[in-house]
Parts: structure tokens; C-alpha cells; sequence
């Protein structure tokens, strides 16, 4: 059995922002890495970090019909304007089985209890792709940080070694 990913945002220009060299890092660590999103014309840019792409009104429609993922990424701003976003995220906190992770520029306050702050140290072939996915993303060219960082909250007894820090 392969661990899976599962990566929820509104767009792709965010996940490769925030995300993409944490998601090409597992994804070469032999995950499954899938992105749930809305708006998707141009997958090229989660196709180089190793992402597969499912539509998010598809992945939310059947999600009963899943096992849930080891991990589970969703962007916060999607979290605070679809409810049925924020009940899985809310769900796969309470149930605690799934390692939960969210970023983005503004916080939920409801979780501030609830996950704490981490990082991930990108791999230098992890910063490479992500400069490629965000060329492919059209997005302006910026220097790519070795740093992304995270609100999580792990399992208690987690499946897999943790690749997020505690920010500190």
C-alpha cells in the first residue's frame, strides 16, 4: 500500500505557491499525490510536482466512496467558504487517523487549538520543480524559498515519518 496525499484548494496557482515543494517531495517519496481543485484548465504545473489532478466538485461529491488519505492539505481560505470543506477538515481532525495540514495567508481562529505551526525544508530538486511549475503556472518569477510552512496537526500515532517540523 501506497500513502496518499490528498491536497484541497481552490485553484492551482495556490498549491504550487504555497505547496509545491513539499507536495514534489512526497510525491518522489513514492506518495500518491492527488489535488482536488476547482479551477484547473492548465494541469502542467501539478503534473511536474507529480500530482495527479481530480475535480474538486467530482472528489466532494464522492467522497464517502474513498479511503480516507494519510494526509490530507487543504487551503484555509477554502476553508472558510465551503462548508463542506470545512466539515472533512473539522471531520479528519475529530476522528484523528489523518495527518491534517493548511496554509494560506489568513487562519481559521477556530483551530488555533487544534494544529500548530511546521515547516518543510524543500530539497533542492524540490525547489527546482517548483520554479518550473510556477513558470508553467504563469505566475511572476520569484526566488523559491527552501521553506514552506504549514499549520498541522499529526496523528497520534503517525503512519510515516514526519517530513513537517515544528516551526520554532
Amino acid at each position: 500500500m501506497r500513502y496518499r496525499l490528498d491536497v484541497v484548494a481552490a485553484d492551482v496557482a495556490d498549491v504550487v505557491r504555497f505547496a509545491g515543494g513539499w507536495l514534489f517531495d512526497r510525491a518522489i517519496a513514492g506518495w500518491d499525490v492527488t489535488v482536488l481543485v476547482a479551477d484547473h484548465p492548465d494541469e502542467r504545473p501539478l503534473r511536474i510536482l507529480g500530482a495527479q489532478i481530480v475535480d474538486l466538485e467530482y472528489a466532494l461529491a464522492t467522497a464517502g466512496h474513498r479511503l480516507p488519505p494519510q494526509t490530507l492539505a487543504v487551503a484555509a481560505d477554502l476553508f472558510d467558504c465551503d462548508p463542506r470543506v470545512r466539515e472533512g477538515v473539522l471531520q479528519a481532525l475529530d476522528q484523528g487517523a489523518t495527518e491534517v495540514t493548511l496554509w494560506g495567508q489568513t487562519w481559521p481562529a477556530e483551530l488555533d487549538d487544534s494544529v500548530g505551526l511546521v515547516q518543510h525544508r524543500l530539497s533542492a530538486a524540490a525547489q527546482a520543480f517548483k520554479a518550473q511549475a510556477f513558470a508553467a503556472a504563469a505566475l511572476p518569477p520569484i526566488p523559491i524559498e527552501p521553506i514552506e510552512t504549514f499549520r498541522s496537526r499529526v496523528t497520534a500515532s503517525p503512519a510515516v515519518e514526519a517530513d513537517l517540523i515544528p516551526a520554532g
